[in-house]
């Protein structure tokens, strides 16, 4: 894709969605680290169905800590790969406070280090937490970036540092929200709802799917001569 036609990819998103944000619901650094390792695997809603509760009572590490691996599996054992979710965040809050004096620590290479933390979580927390530019690539963003042609590559590294080269500095910390949201709602895995993409005359994927066709009425009924 070209410069210019990327520029105008994220200047129409932004246009629609000034100020994106994540769907996660969190209060402070600590909870949205502790919502990102939860979505592994999983959905937002999800996830924030099963931290409502949590998030009430528990707002800092030594607060995890006191609740315990096993009172936070009953919070959480509606969300998949939960036993070793809890362990994780067992573990990473236990570093937090020997090590970070309690705080999430603004270093991705700070974050990488934890327990249940990989490089797209990292990327999540530095942007959402700090503003920072970084590109947290999913399955979204993934498939966005390949099929529309903004940062194709064969891997999610690849993707993320293709968006890292590529994306203009004015849309540079909203672009992963933008692309995840867009792949979410619009840009879908099996069906992609072209007839209503505000970018598709700027995407490579062809052939665009049409709008679907109303569907005939069940309950006409005809009328005798």
């Amino acid at each position: 894709m070209k410069k210019a036609d990327i520029f105008e990819f994220y200047r129409r998103l932004a246009e629609l969605n000034p100020a994106p944000e994540t769907e996660l619901a969190f209060g402070n650094h600590y909870q949205l680290l502790v919502a990102v390792v939860l979505s592994a695997q999983a959905t937002d809603v999800g996830v924030n169905k099963a931290t409502r509760r949590l998030f009430e009572s528990v707002k800092t590490p030594q607060q995890m800590l006191d609740l315990g691996e096993a009172g936070l599996k009953e919070h959480i054992k509606t969300i998949g790969l939960f036993n070793a979710k809890a362990k994780n965040v067992i573990a990473l809050s236990q570093i937090l406070v020997c090590d970070h004096g309690g705080e999430v620590p603004a270093d991705r290479d700070a974050l990488v280090e934890l327990p249940g933390v990989g490089r797209k979580t990292a990327n999540v927390v530095m942007n959402c937490a700090f503003g920072a530019e970084t590109f947290a690539v999913d399955t979204h963003i993934f498939r966005v970036g390949n099929r529309t042609g903004l940062a194709p590559g064969k891997t999610v590294l690849a993707v993320e540092k293709r968006l890292e080269k590529d994306t203009p500095a004015p849309f540079r910390v909203g672009a992963h929200h933008w692309l995840i949201l867009h792949g979410r709602y619009i840009c879908k895995a099996r069906t992609p709802e072209c007839w209503r993409c505000p970018v598709a005359d700027l995407c490579r994927f062809k052939p665009k799917t049409e709008a679907p066709k109303p569907r005939a009425s069940k309950n006409k009924r005809s009328i005798a001569a």
